[in-house]
């Protein structure tokens, strides 16, 4: 079956459908966690090889490089958590798993645009309060500067994820209801039509009893 046509829920076929490795590298959210991957390295790379000097972080002394550094970690790990999730997530069949994972995805991309957006701050004010960045033969200046260059890259980036695992949520339960999960449990005013005569089609012309009702009428007591 055409993969375009197949029933989806929550972005994906029936459990045990077959795994499309070019259509999956293809998907938005897939290209996205590659790229979030990338800037997490160059993060983690940039702070861990020149962000300190005899112990002391660049950036002003402070925990900027430290938090730097957690974050890349953190952000590096999900990515590669949340691809191979994606990888099998055709295989779920329960529908009730697989929405909470999309929910876990959500989730942490959120939390994730909302710690870069608080690392690219902090990272920024400690640099901006350095003393030592504009003295002559002071190296690194490049590597701390990307650092806060690709944290700020890295908000983008996971704000598209959270938008996309969103969009793939709220699709996933339109989908479901539009499909086969209609609610026939109330009436809502519909009407039905009454039995067809004997070796006729179509419903009763009349009110029942109306043919009882009328012969009582015309009923006329005997005399004696």
């Amino acid at each position: 079956m055409n993969p375009s046509t197949e029933p989806q829920a929550f972005g994906a076929g029936r459990a045990g459908s077959a795994f499309d490795a070019i259509e999956f590298i293809k998907k938005p959210q897939v290209i996205l966690r590659i790229v979030a991957w990338v800037f997490a390295i160059i993060v983690f790379a940039s702070l861990a090889q020149e962000g300190y000097v005899d112990g002391t972080c660049r950036y002003n002394g402070s925990n900027a490089c430290g938090y730097g550094i957690g974050i890349g970690v953190i952000a590096f790990l999900l990515t590669i958590a949340f691809t191979a999730l994606d990888v099998y997530f055709p295989n779920i069949s329960n529908i009730k798993t697989r929405r909470t994972a999309v929910l876990g995805e959500l989730g942490a991309s959120g939390a994730l645009t909302f710690l870069w957006f608080i690392g690219f701050c902090y990272m920024t004010d400690q640099w901006r309060q350095e003393d030592e960045k504009d003295l002559p033969g002071w190296n690194g200046r490049n590597s701390v500067q990307a650092a806060i260059a690709f944290a700020f890259f890295s908000i983008l980036v996971w704000a598209a994820s959270t938008f996309f695992a969103f969009q793939r949520y709220r699709e996933g339960v339109s989908n479901l209801f539009s499909s086969g999960y209609e609610d026939h449990s109330a009436g809502g005013g519909q009407t039905y039509g009454g039995y067809p005569p004997a070796g006729g089609v179509g419903s009763f012309s009349q009110p029942p009893f109306t043919a009882t009702q009328q012969a009582q009428s015309n009923y006329q007591p005997p005399t004696y």
